[in-house]
């Protein structure tokens, strides 16, 4: 049964692109639900987290959560947000992924986003609005998932494990360990991890914290204190963790200095 839409969703699209605004403060949550049309959840400010049933995506300002029609989500932010969540009708979706991914962003189709949010809901068709949405269509349909995407494990021993590490990412206990407090056997877990998660443990370890640490240092932590606090031995093995995975340390990724 489909959960009610937020008060912050429109009941139907009135164009084929539209765009909603919505500035979250710390801390909001936007209840699970789902829609009928397509959605890159993206913010030009803050970090989100997009949570479905399968998993968490979690993204920098870089970077927007494609979620298909009819998938329930839920959208959170710990820093705060400034939401510019685009829609697209199911009839238009076409070459855009089948499944829930995080996307990059190209600055062109920041810019897009950030203009068609200035547009009226009823804009017209042939107008200079018009063309900007098909503009936009064109962008989407080019872009590329990167790995921001933390899949949960359903089988109840490793979901009690994902639960623990997501409540404190630092904890640096070997998978004999986890396996010796929830009864099973460290091969058993690690084939049931991979089965479920498609990464061995130590890499979803790595993911859940990667993504934590996005948070951590939009809010405006030092790196140093955020890799320590995540169990990396130095900071060095931290950045080149995060250089490795998306591609650039995090002072240029974010966009700040330290």
């Amino acid at each position: 049964m489909s959960r009610p839409l937020p008060p912050s969703a429109p009941a139907r699209l009135v164009r084929p692109i539209q765009v909603q605004v919505i500035d979250m403060p710390p801390d909001h949550h936007v209840a699970a639900h789902r829609h009928d049309w397509g959605q890159l959840a993206y913010a030009s400010e803050g970090v989100l987290s997009v949570t479905t049933a399968t998993g968490t995506w979690t993204v920098p300002p870089q970077r927007a959560v494609w979620v298909p029609p009819g998938i329930e989500h839920a959208v959170a932010t710990r820093s705060g947000a400034a939401f510019r969540s685009l829609y697209v009708e199911a009839e238009l979706i076409d070459g855009l992924p089948a499944e829930c991914a995080v996307v990059a962003v190209p600055p062109l189709l920041r810019e897009l986003i950030v203009a068609a949010a200035r547009l009226p809901r009823g804009y017209d068709r042939q107008s200079p609005g018009g063309r900007l949405a098909a503009v936009i269509l064109d962008q989407l349909r080019g872009l590329e998932p990167v790995p921001l995407h933390l899949p949960m494990p359903a089988d109840p021993r490793l979901a009690r494990i994902a639960a623990a590490l997501a409540e404190d990412p630092g904890d640096n206990r070997p998978l004999g360990d986890w396996a010796a407090a929830v009864g099973a056997s460290e091969r058993t877990l690690a084939r049931a991890f991979t089965r479920e998660t498609g990464l061995g443990f130590g890499a979803w370890r790595q993911r859940l914290r990667l993504m934590a640490s996005l948070d951590r240092l939009m809010a405006g932590e030092p790196v140093t204190t955020v890799a320590l606090g995540l169990g990396y031995a130095t900071p060095s093995a931290f950045t080149a963790m995060f250089r490795k995975t998306l591609g650039a340390p995090p002072s240029v990724y974010l966009g700040r200095r330290d």
